[in-house]
């Protein structure tokens, strides 16, 4: 495991493609850009020899951290990586004073909210909003 570096982007996205971590208002090089301008030092990901097999992306705001884009190859899952990558993300939070780690799941994935459960995190009782204020359709600048 190591930090995200910038030649790792073209297989960071095909790995959350191939997670379905992608979505066409997301462009996922910019959501890359803006990691490397905002905290880089939280954006890891983890090998398996020369082959790209996890990501994790960690922020905080000084008042709550937050996790994105946990990614494990499908090929790699059950054997303790998005563990490790959550552990080493919540030590790096919580070396920052981060005292709560927010995150947020998509509904229908429910094998994903099993993890996040089974690792410690609970459902709060909040509904979640988002406004989005870039328009990150492809091809838009």
């Amino acid at each position: 495991m190591r930090p995200f570096a910038p030649h790792d982007t073209e297989a960071v996205v095909a790995l959350w493609r191939a997670c379905d971590l992608t979505r066409p208002w997301n462009d996922p090089y910019r959501d890359v850009g803006r990691k490397l301008a905002v905290q880089p030092e939280l954006f890891l990901v983890a090998l398996a020899g020369d082959s790209l097999v996890g990501t994790v992306m960690a922020g905080y705001d000084g008042h709550r951290g937050w996790i994105n884009y946990l990614a494990v190859d499908p090929s790699q899952r059950r054997r303790g990586l998005g563990r490790l990558l959550m552990a080493r993300a919540e030590a790096m939070l919580a070396a920052r004073g981060c005292a709560k780690i927010n995150l947020q799941v998509r509904e229908g994935n429910g094998e994903v909210a099993a993890f996040y459960r089974a690792i410690g995190f609970t459902v709060d009782p909040v509904t979640s909003f988002g406004k989005r204020l870039l328009d990150d359709s492809p091809g838009e600048d």
